[in-house]
């Protein structure tokens, strides 16, 4: 049986890498747990909890010597010499960002595998640490900006007078940006969203705030992350910027490019034109910050008045709810390393998600991996062998559309005069339902099609009643063409209900994390 040691992380460090929730599931997993002595005291997880859940409380040196030790911040140099020969490392290393650290890490021959390189592909999803992370910062950074802001966020109403509600400015849309967009929003903020990739304004709309648009075409990204942007959105995103630090009163920014220095977003000219007691938060302050003057893990308060927090441990602020999500990603990815639930950790190099997240293997430096492209664009389609420009369909002229819509009249009117009764009713009730279906149907987001089909497809009902009372009719062919009706409407509503059952699997909660 694989022993697994818990560490206790360095001071400033709330976070654990295990809860006593996790602990139970990795011992199920065929490993012994150790956990260092207060390892959990700042997450506000006791010895006790632990011990109770199944694990042994030891020292700091049994839980280092174990040969699978987990932990949340990268290790520092006297801590890598704790690690025993051959033993694996789990944690956040930022390989792309300290490459004298996975040099280190080599050199004891040890394997080392970074949490925060998990591939942006949707089998990992459940294993993204840097999504539980950022999702949590973003919540936090709200809170944050709150304390520091001398108003509501909520617009009132009272008695002393009319308090107008809060404008908040968000940079970037990815997980962090959401989260602190859905916050500021339901604390009653306007809410306004920045970021070079146009599809994510359905979902800055979705939880409350606006989109602002950079009307430049961006190079769309192939690997989950942000790409850096060109020149000419670089231009146009700087005069938004502008406009929108003069109006607003907080602005929180999340722009980060993985393995590279944060963009700067906002300038000093920026800071100068806001209100004084405007605050901003610097989510990138880590990685060089997206704003001018702000400075990583300080408090910063301009000759305007402005407040700059380049705090860098907004995750760790909630260190319990921290702990459980990132303890909850760690276990995941130990399911995908001991398939056989005996405590053998394996690595497969097969496996695009074990390969990107293995930095070292036995002492050989493996970072960076080859490329995950997980675009969701669709592929360009090669031309075929001697087409031209001249044989692609071209558009529907005016003429031959208003054609067809005469020919469809006439063929209306004439069902209508001459068809025998109740043809013409039931025909013209069809006739109807088509089109205004159509404009119902065309006015509904793409993305709501699939729940809104498959609820609809129930509607099918309707016609197996129908055709169930038709069944019995004299006519042989009349039953076999209400038995077929009654046929396909089943298909069409058991099919409808499938997708509809599916599609709330998704969003069901399942075990306990």
């Amino acid at each position: 049986m694989t022993r697994i040691g818990i560490v206790a992380e360095r001071p400033g460090e709330s976070r654990v890498a295990a809860t006593p929730t996790t602990v139970p599931k990795i011992i199920a997993l065929g490993y012994e747990v150790v956990v260092e002595t207060e390892a959990g005291a700042a997450s506000s997880f006791p010895d006790a909890a632990f011990a109770a859940a199944g694990a042994t409380i030891v020292d700091g040196d049994a839980a280092w010597s174990s040969p699978i030790v987990l932990k949340v911040e990268p290790p520092t140099r006297g801590e890598i010499d704790r690690l025993a020969d051959g033993a694996t490392l789990i944690g956040l290393l930022s390989p792309a960002l300290r490459p004298d650290l996975v040099e280190a890490l080599a050199t004891r021959g040890i394997t080392a595998i970074a949490m925060d390189a998990v591939p942006r592909i949707s089998r990992a999803q459940s294993m993204d640490v840097l999504s539980s992370m950022a999702n949590i910062a973003g919540y936090r950074a709200v809170v944050e900006a709150a304390n520091e802001f001398g108003r509501f966020f909520t617009g009132q109403v009272t008695a002393a007078g009319k308090v107008p509600p809060a404008k908040v400015l968000v940079a970037g849309a990815g997980v962090a940006g959401l989260a602190a967009i859905g916050a500021a929003s339901s604390l009653g903020a306007i809410v306004r969203a920045t970021d070079p990739r146009p599809e994510v304004g359905d979902q800055v709309a979705s939880i409350g705030g606006t989109y602002l648009p950079v009307d430049v075409v961006v190079e769309q990204s192939t690997d989950g992350y942000a790409k850096a942007t060109s020149e000419a959105y670089d231009r146009r995103a700087a005069e938004i910027y502008s406009e929108q630090a003069a109006d607003v009163d907080i602005i929180i920014t999340t722009a980060l490019i993985p393995g590279r220095a944060a963009p700067r977003l906002i300038t000093e000219a920026d800071v100068a034109t806001m209100k004084p007691g405007s605050v901003i938060v610097d989510m990138a302050a880590a990685q060089g910050g997206n704003v001018a003057g702000s400075v990583a893990g300080e408090r910063v308060v301009t000759a305007n008045g402005v407040t700059i927090l380049g705090y860098t441990d907004l995750a760790g602020r909630l260190p319990q709810q921290a702990s459980q999500l990132y303890g909850t990603n760690l276990l995941n990815l130990l399911k995908l390393l001991t398939p056989g639930k005996d405590g053998a950790l394996s690595l497969d190099f097969d496996d695009i998600v074990q390969r990107s997240v293995t930095v070292v293997r036995a002492g050989a430096v493996t970072w960076p991996p080859p490329p995950a492209q997980v675009s969701a664009a669709k592929p360009a389609t090669p031309e075929p062998v001697g087409a031209s420009s001249q044989t692609a369909k071209k558009p529907m002229s005016a003429a031959a559309k208003s054609g067809l819509i005469a020919a469809g009249i006439a063929a209306l009117f004439l069902v209508c005069a001459f068809a025998p009764a109740p043809l013409p009713q039931h025909f013209l009730v069809l006739t109807l339902s088509v089109v205004v279906g159509f404009y119902v149907i065309g006015h509904v987001a793409h993305a709501l099609h699939t729940p809104l089909m498959s609820v609809t497809n129930a509607i099918s009902g309707i016609i197996v009643v129908g055709a169930m009372v038709q069944i019995t009719a004299p006519s042989l062919a009349v039953q076999l063409l209400a038995a077929l009706a009654v046929l396909l409407a089943s298909i069409n509503i058991f099919g409808g209900f499938a997708v509809t059952r599916r599609m709330l699997a998704m969003f069901s909660k399942g075990d306990a994390q």
